[in-house]
């Protein structure tokens, strides 16, 4: 087996295992598979780890993945979600199709203190908005 192709097919699982603060412990070839051992901060992490994995190859005969829960590990940042505003949006439009509830638009006011005030900001197209 060779460790850089093996290693190249699994990266987006070691690259998410760093953006989520596993703290990797050993990335190499053992018993003829590509060893990824590490701890996470929670189960949560440890979970997305695995699905990511899973994704790449469902079988994932050729890896070995070892990953435990050190809570003492600091968490992930949370995952920031990006909107583009488009013509004819309102923060109330936005929040009703990226939350679930056009009521829900002073979260999105309250995530972007620098670009909205109050429900009177006045949003362009092409204006990028956090969605909490």
């Amino acid at each position: 087996m060779d460790f850089e192709t093996v290693k190249a097919k699994y990266q987006s699982v070691i690259d998410l295992a760093k953006s989520k603060n596993v703290k990797l412990h050993n990335v190499h070839i053992e018993n003829d598979k590509l060893l990824i051992k590490g701890d996470a901060p929670n189960e949560d992490v440890k979970n997305a780890v695995w699905n990511e994995a899973k994704a790449v190859d469902p079988v994932h005969a050729d890896l070995t993945l070892d990953i435990n829960i050190d809570p003492s590990l600091p968490a992930p940042p949370p995952d920031v979600k990006h909107y583009t505003v488009v013509g004819g949006d309102s923060l109330w439009r936005i929040a009703q199709n990226e939350l679930g509830n056009g009521a829900r638009y002073p979260e999105i006011i309250a995530a972007n203190p620098g670009k909205l005030k109050d429900e009177h900001s006045v949003i362009h197209p092409g204006d990028v908005l956090i969605i909490p």
